[in-house]
């Protein structure tokens, strides 16, 4: 079969959504199809494209057996929803002129967001006689609704109306979460078409957390051996609502340490449209209590969670159901529990209580996040229990997930 992943996201880019693309693609290739992307250049989770790439209309670049076809697309130097909004949609015409002129696919793979990539799926499929998947990673307009981003406007109904049509005209929606195939059952999509197409365990493995390791991590760090590391790393953006990060590090900074209670610290690891508010916010009111790096490589990044005592997963109040955060599969494989900040009836909550291998606090409670991270620094047996239920993560290796997405595309093969 020849088949095409469609969306903005793609290597190099190392956070997100850009490694599952990638990671799909090779192994599509690797099952004997003809596989393409079609992409743009990198600028995640920066907002800025590398230099080499800036000004440059389109390329093509051949990796692991994928002809990767990249085209402009336009990068905001300060995100607001109008520039975002720009941002996809010169996205979306670009690469709809490449899908065009470039050979028929059996099968388009469509990644949302961007949400408007569905109508140019629909238009370039009924040109090209072929039909498409719309995989959803976000839901994207009920998030920026529940964010408050836009408000319910001419602007909001023109995308709910983008969305149902890009259901309508999909002949598989797919999401990463049962939340989402509730949502899309919801949204009036038949049964018959949804399909549960979650994300997977990147490294295909548990990773070790060997004494030697964890103590090389955090000399490298400067972080004592006695010290309870609470790390966040990845994308710094509105829907994670870090603030809860500040307000927790200035609870701690007021708590005395009683003698023999392990200290706690908290870092941040990332880059995104937050960070900005969150460097002017530690510039105004310095913490000890927090520290922030800037965007991790994977060597790093895994370095890192060696070092590190409890994973922080954190969600901004009301987007808890629509993404499920890929970050909470790494932190489990390299056998971390995990404190999450998310609203009850969020997918990371749910998952979290059925794993057993963490707590979850409410989002916006600074007070609730260092009181939990205060226990866990006092309780060893309890961290202890909650990384032994880490295993849970066990059903998302590339091996159980990735098949399913295979099925699916041949499935449709005409």
């Amino acid at each position: 079969m020849r088949i095409i992943l469609w969306g903005l996201n793609y290597a190099p880019e190392v956070t997100g959504i850009a490694p599952f693309n990638r990671e799909l693609c090779d192994y599509l290739a690797t099952c004997g199809h003809d596989v393409g992307a079609v992409t743009t250049f990198s600028y995640y989770p920066k907002w800025r494209k590398q230099p080499e790439d800036r000004g440059r209309w389109q390329r093509v670049d051949r990796l692991g057996g994928v002809n990767e076809h990249r085209s402009w697309h336009y990068v905001p130097q300060k995100v607001t929803t109008l520039k975002r909004i720009a941002h996809e949609l010169s996205f979306c015409l670009t690469s709809f002129w490449r899908v065009l002129r470039l050979p028929r696919a059996d099968v388009y793979f469509v990644v949302s967001p961007p949400l408007a990539l569905g109508f140019f799926a629909w238009v370039a499929t009924r040109l090209k006689r072929s039909r498409f998947v719309f995989h959803v990673q976000d839901l994207q307009p009920d998030a920026a609704v529940g964010l408050g981003m836009l408000k319910p406007v001419p602007m909001v109904r023109v995308l709910y109306a983008l969305e149902a049509l890009a259901y309508r005209k999909a002949a598989i929606v797919s999401g990463i979460s049962k939340g989402m195939q509730t949502t899309f059952l919801a949204k009036n999509v038949p049964e018959g078409r949804v399909r549960l197409l979650p994300n997977w365990l990147r490294s295909g493995r548990m990773a070790p957390r060997d004494d030697q390791t964890r103590a090389r991590a955090r000399a490298r760090l400067g972080i004592p051996g006695d010290t309870l590391l609470a790390v966040y790393s990845g994308n710094l953006g509105r829907k994670q609502g870090l603030d809860v990060m500040y307000e927790a590090a200035a609870v701690l900074a007021r708590q005395a340490v009683a003698p023999g209670e392990r200290r706690v610290q908290l870092l941040v690891a990332g880059d995104g449209a937050g960070r900005d508010d969150l460097e002017r916010r530690l510039a105004d009111g310095p913490l000890k209590e927090l520290r922030l790096l800037p965007l991790l490589s994977n060597a790093e990044y895994e370095e890192l969670l060696a070092a590190t005592d409890v994973s922080l997963i954190t969600q901004a109040a009301g987007t808890g159901q629509y993404f499920f955060p890929s970050k909470l599969l790494s932190s489990l494989a390299m056998r971390l529990p995990v404190i999450a900040v998310a609203d009850d009836t969020s997918e990371l909550a749910q998952a979290v209580a059925e794993g057993g291998f963490g707590c979850t606090v409410p989002p916006g409670n600074g007070e609730a996040l260092a009181q939990a991270l205060r226990q866990a620094a006092k309780d060893s047996d309890r961290l202890a229990a909650w990384a032994g239920k880490t295993s849970w993560v066990g059903r998302f290796a590339p091996e159980k997930v990735l098949p399913r997405y295979h099925e699916l595309v041949t499935a449709l093969k005409p």
